[in-house]
């Protein structure tokens, strides 16, 4: 978009844009609604809109913002402790268990990394954002959604770079963050959709 004088033109690209996360946003709250037609797909359906917002900031800023993070931790309390009314301090304190261990998994392999490398390989937004997963996800649907995030983050950065003819550098950045939130609300939906 830009201006020009008093009007305001905007680009064909911004309005297919617009038009994408439009359609993404309204497919990913009806289907969070749809896998669990009540609060626990709302709550779904809220993960999927703060998970799509952390992934487009992360991909323009490298950037995950704490702010949305700290929400999305909050809404995994909460649907931790709407799981089973009867065990509802168990079901929160597992909740806390698991995204602090995957957090603390993540902060390993920062620290690993760095004394290797001699830099910095993950961010703290992303081992933030290990945490989210943790406190959202099972155990076995943790470690799920970190491969997928991989896997897709590889494949991404290995296309972009043969499709922009330059090789592939051991030195390359990626916003991780970009595909871990989106497997993050994926694999919840695949829980639930399990969980039926």
């Amino acid at each position: 978009m830009r201006r020009d004088g008093g009007a305001v033109y905007v680009s064909r690209r911004d309005v297919l844009q617009t038009a994408a996360v439009g359609l993404v946003v309204t497919a990913a709250v009806a289907a969070s609604l749809s896998a669990s037609p009540d609060e626990h797909g709302a709550l779904g359906a809220v993960l999927a809109l703060l998970m799509l917002a952390i992934a487009v900031i992360d991909a323009q800023s490298f950037i995950i913002p704490d702010e949305l993070t700290a929400a999305a931790l909050a809404l995994a309390l909460v649907n931790a402790g709407l799981q089973d009314p009867s065990s509802v301090i168990e079901g929160v304190a597992w909740s806390v268990v698991r995204g602090a261990a995957l957090a603390a998994c993540f902060l390993a392999v920062r620290a690993v990394y760095q004394l290797i490398r001699g830099r910095e390989g993950i961010g703290l937004g992303d081992v933030k954002l290990a945490a989210v997963a943790g406190a959202w996800l099972g155990w076995t649907t943790m470690p799920v959604a970190v491969e997928i995030a991989a896997l897709v983050a590889l494949g991404a950065y290995a296309l972009s770079q043969m499709v922009g003819g330059r090789p592939v550098r051991a030195t390359g950045r990626l916003p991780f963050g970009l595909f871990l939130a989106p497997a993050i609300w994926l694999c919840w939906l695949l829980e639930t959709l399990i969980n039926l």
